[in-house]
């Protein structure tokens, strides 16, 4: 029995893939190891039915999550899943790799997520090589959800939002400023707070004041991490996460405006991430 797991801050799509029954696809909390310890990452997985029901049958654990981006932080993961995983083979590797894996298959291509947070890769085909500018949502993670949420609060708060967006923002969330305060700067994860806003975007699409925003935001993320890639014209560009899902039309006028090679745009990877498992399985 293999498991495959594609994980954001938000939550974590599993594959099970057992040569006997097929496939089982199902949806657990998210985690992100910069936020949380080793023993949380064991309670937050160990509490699911489903990995409950199937742990001790694992052989084989791929797990690709946001913040493994360095040995420790996958390690700390590593050592979470093996507490419920206890006669598995655990491979942890970050998100980047497995939306290249999900996306570019063995051909080159740059691989970006627009989720809870943001980032960007380029795959040789072989190995991810790291994007620069990932600082996280309070310094960077343009055109991520939790970007998305902390322009939104603003302008709210701030008295931009225009009357009638405002009037629903109102009566849709009911925040004040002690509110943010309190879930941004004394609460945990505060990037999946403010990245709950985002569906209000989606909401309101045909309105100049979001549109704009939206607009703003993956121009912002397109700037910032593609275009400083000398080469960000010569490979195609894919995306995944909810984000660049939702707002796909958007990313591909700007990606057009650019002269970006827009590639795929996936929701959720995780399919295409456990084909490519286990075809490399069978040819290993």
């Amino acid at each position: 029995m293999i498991l495959v797991a594609d994980s954001g801050s938000s939550k974590t799509d599993w594959i099970i893939t057992n040569s006997d029954s097929g496939t089982l696809e199902f949806t657990t909390k998210g985690i992100n190891p910069f936020f949380i310890n080793e023993r949380e990452i064991t309670r937050i997985f160990s509490q699911d039915s489903e990995i409950k029901k199937y742990a001790e049958q694992a052989k084989e654990v791929y797990f690709f999550g946001e913040g493994c981006s360095n040995p420790d932080k996958r390690e700390m993961v590593s050592n979470g899943l093996s507490q419920i995983f206890k006669n598995a083979f655990i491979n942890v590797e970050n998100d980047a790799v497995g939306s290249a894996y999900a996306t570019c298959g063995h051909s080159q291509g740059f691989t970006c997520v627009l989720g809870t947070g943001s980032n960007i890769a380029f795959y040789d085909g072989e190995e991810v090589q790291y994007g620069k500018h990932g600082l996280g949502f309070i310094l960077g993670d343009e055109g991520s959800g939790a970007w998305f949420g902390k322009k939104l609060i603003t302008g709210y708060l701030f008295g931009k939002m225009p009357k009638t967006l405002k009037k629903d923002f109102k009566e849709t969330y009911n925040i004040d400023k002690e509110v943010v305060i309190k879930n941004v700067y004394q609460r945990p994860l505060a990037n999946i707070w403010l990245s709950s806003f985002t569906p209000f975007l989606s909401k309101h699409r045909s309105d100049t004041f979001t549109e704009s925003l939206i607009n703003e935001g993956l121009e912002s993320f397109i700037r910032t991490h593609l275009i400083p890639y000398p080469d960000h014209r010569h490979f195609p560009c894919h995306f995944v996460g909810s984000v660049a899902w939702h707002f796909r039309d958007a990313l591909e006028v700007i990606c057009k405006k650019h002269h970006i090679k827009l590639g795929k745009v996936l929701s959720h990877p995780i399919k295409e991430l456990t084909e490519y498992i286990l075809k490399e399985r069978v040819e290993v």
